[in-house]
């Protein structure tokens, strides 16, 4: 699932890069890393053929240079070729990028400010194909730039995905790669890796070359292959509290407490908020028919019977209590009123009290 852009998606750019129409400027902002890195390799991969690229294919990195610098290379003509592609990547660190400059204008030699990247925007250089990536953070559509950019369709925004959209766009990717994949192994892998676009895509490649010839991935696939305890994971963790069976619960938080590098508390707590805040979903939901309520909560209706049961043990007033749990060990885990305890102890404090509340 491409996030998308203010005219802009990903699906949109890489069908018209097929069909060789381009824009001359590509600006690719946004907290998701991972289309803004796919649609640059696209482009460096698929505009210029291998011959050309030597001479006509640049990458610069934002520490590196000015916006002077910048305008100076996207109006650099090619060299035996139709075009440049020019890609600046982490364009974040560009410290002049967003300020206005003073330059020299006129045939009175007088100063103006201005933002340079604005002005090439306004009239781009028609044989430079320039790529803006600018990671991490978006740009302000109040200013001047930011309206210009979106004025002139050159915008591309790649916002984190939802923790409840993971498993779907887990499938949609598999099915890309040619696999199928099951729902609760599609749900293992988010909540192992959380939403780490870049990271997920590596794995299921690496599942692909390990699944030999398979074409389908399985949950112990996952847990062969990508590293997931079999009986100690966040999923068994759920289903063990989902179930208060209390002896499960404390086997794998021991476990966690034992293997904290695996297992950072932020993670866990991460997983307890998203767990708990799904059953309280599913308390105040109206409707509780399947398809209705599962949608509310954002999962499959596969896990759905799981949590009607769980939801049978944990009333909403204990629910509310166990946020309030969750919020206070968050806390302690940042070194607050914890004293020298170690996360580890505290995993098993926050267990004890969800368990007991």
């Amino acid at each position: 699932m491409a996030k998308k852009a203010e005219g802009l998606t990903f699906e949109s750019i890489s069908s018209e890069i097929k069909a060789k129409i381009y824009k001359p400027v590509y600006f690719l902002e946004g907290e998701e890393p991972y289309y803004i890195d796919l649609i640059a390799d696209l482009i460096a991969e698929n505009v210029l053929e291998e011959s050309e690229r030597e001479f006509n294919q640049s990458i610069l990195y934002g520490k590196d240079i000015d916006s002077m610098r910048l305008i100076s290379e996207a109006k650099r003509f090619p060299m035996m070729a139709e075009r440049q592609v020019l890609i600046i990547k982490e364009a974040q660190e560009i410290k002049d990028l967003e300020k206005a400059t003073k330059v020299t204008v006129g045939t009175k030699r007088k100063e103006e400010e201005i933002n340079l990247l604005e002005e090439y925007i306004k009239n781009p250089q028609p044989t430079t194909l320039l790529v803006i990536c600018f990671k991490y953070k978006t740009l302000d559509k109040r200013k001047s730039l930011g309206k210009t950019l979106v004025q002139s369709g050159y915008l591309f925004n790649s916002t984190k995905l939802y923790e409840n959209e993971l498993p779907g766009w887990i499938e949609k990717y598999s099915k890309g790669q040619g696999l199928r994949i099951q729902p609760k192994a599609a749900y293992l892998i988010a909540e192992y890796l959380g939403n780490d676009l870049s990271r997920i895509s590596n794995e299921i490649e690496k599942l692909k070359i390990n699944l030999k010839g398979r074409s389908e991935i399985s949950v112990e696939d996952v847990q062969n292959f990508i590293g997931i305890s079999k009986d100690y994971n966040v999923f068994e963790l759920q289903n063990a509290i989902g179930k208060r069976d209390v002896v499960k619960a404390n086997q794998i938080i021991n476990y966690f407490a034992a293997n904290p590098k695996e297992n950072p508390f932020v993670f866990v707590i991460a997983n307890f908020y998203s767990y708990f805040s799904k059953l309280l979903l599913y308390h105040g939901a109206p409707d509780k028919s399947q398809y209705v309520v599962s949608g509310v909560m954002g999962i499959k209706p596969f896990f759905l019977k799981d949590y009607e049961s769980a939801s049978r043990i944990y009333t909403t007033d204990k629910l509310r209590k166990i946020i309030g749990y969750l919020r206070e060990y968050d806390l302690k885990s940042k070194g607050m009123d914890a004293g020298d305890v170690e996360t580890g102890e505290l995993m098993k404090e926050l267990l004890f009290k969800i368990l007991h509340c």
